[in-house]
């Protein structure tokens, strides 16, 4: 009988410690998180260690923001098939088959488009001294042209075209150069490109799956009074950067495509790469058609037997001059309205002008991000125009 009650003592005591555990578990995850007071100064430093901390890590491994606004960019894109297969499928189905259909055009790419690629470079570097020899024989005759009329700047027009033809090839030389070595080196790069190129599926593919996750984090940064302003600027990001960055896709595929298509037709060697250079120069707005038709044009005018049915040099010339400029009206009077459509809502100087700005302060990273960020700032000004007031005195 002792044993027993002891027992049922014994019990009862860990019931009430249970209890007493849970309540007092409850009433501590329920209770406010006792606060550290520390100096506004102290905070300050704080914060400006952290954001000094994150810029030397970003400056020393620049592989990471790329990676996230590649990852990001990529999601943006891909919001486009995936919202329209959700009209006929789950999305978590829609998102699946985007994926399996973007990791088909990339095994597509490198284990065909890639090396092609390759293959036509290394032809055309090799094809250097005949078109360095090419564009000197063209210039002499220009030359001839211009001292016959009285146009030239030097007196002597053999010593400016001897000037001319030596700056010509040491900058052949040097391209070449610069060229070789980079397939030298091109291992190890493909190697840290093929990381970067998995780092950037793997957010994209993240974000694209969780995005209601993300927007409802992004939601609770925001104030509660603020919370639903949040969520407008939200969608308008995401409306602005999907239909840029969907459309400029679509039309840098198209333009190379066509490009490529042309010169083949044509009979200009080395259509596939010259179309990939449209390709990658469509990018920049306005002047992208100009300086991807640039190639296209020397190697039509230098090769007198790339095309044996087109009968002079000047007549190829012409025809390719005839094609890219066909290239840039399309793309500029049909493809991006049809397809952007109004997604940036700048005046098109301010854009050139954003490009312009962009190339003096960053080079060529800065006229590719130059549209990217005039979107974002006019969203900002669309998105603060309407809601900043001052105060009635």
């Amino acid at each position: 009988m002792k044993w027993n009650r002891l027992l049922g003592a014994w019990r009862k005591a860990l019931r009430r410690g249970a209890r007493s555990g849970g309540e007092g578990g409850e009433s501590l995850a329920g209770r406010q998180p006792t606060p550290i007071y520390v100096p506004a100064r102290a905070l300050v430093g704080i914060v400006a260690i952290v954001i000094v901390a994150v810029a030397l890590f970003l400056y020393a491994a620049p592989t990471v923001p790329v990676v996230a606004l590649g990852g990001m960019a990529l999601a943006i894109v891909l919001s486009f098939p995936v919202r329209a297969l959700s009209h006929f499928m789950p999305r978590p189905l829609a998102i699946l088959v985007t994926v399996l259909g973007l990791l088909g055009l990339i095994t597509l790419a490198l284990f065909y488009l890639v090396p092609l690629l390759i293959q036509q470079l290394r032809d055309l570097v090799v094809q250097v001294p005949i078109i360095a020899n090419g564009v000197n024989r063209l210039l002499l005759d220009l030359i001839d042209f211009l001292n016959e009329r009285q146009l030239l700047p030097s007196s002597d027009p053999e010593e400016f075209g001897r000037n001319l033809v030596n700056d010509l090839f040491d900058r052949a030389q040097s391209l070449t150069e610069n060229v070789l070595r980079g397939l030298v080196g091109f291992i190890p790069r493909a190697f840290g490109f093929g990381v970067a190129l998995f780092g950037v599926l793997f957010v994209g593919v993240y974000l694209l799956a969780d995005v209601r996750m993300v927007k409802a984090a992004y939601l609770r940064t925001a104030p509660r009074s603020y919370r639903r302003d949040a969520r407008d600027l939200w969608n308008a990001f995401g409306e602005s950067l999907s239909r840029y960055l969907g459309g400029l896709a679509t039309v840098v595929v198209i333009q190379g495509a066509l490009a490529a298509t042309a010169l083949y037709l044509l009979d200009v060697p080395y259509a596939i790469l010259l179309g990939a250079w449209v390709s990658a120069t469509a990018i920049i707005p306005y002047l992208g058609a100009f300086i991807g038709g640039i190639p296209a044009v020397i190697v039509a005018a230098v090769f007198e037997d790339a095309s044996p049915t087109i009968e002079s040099t000047t007549t190829r010339v012409i025809l390719v001059i005839v094609v890219y400029t066909l290239i840039q009206q399309f793309e500029g009077n049909f493809l991006t309205p049809r397809i952007q459509g109004n997604a940036l809502h700048v005046h098109p100087i301010l854009v050139l002008l954003a490009v312009i700005g962009g190339g003096e302060m960053a080079g060529l990273a800065g006229v590719v991000f130059a549209v990217p960020a005039v979107a974002v700032l006019r969203v900002f000004f669309d998105f603060l125009r309407v809601r900043l007031k001052t105060k009635p005195e």
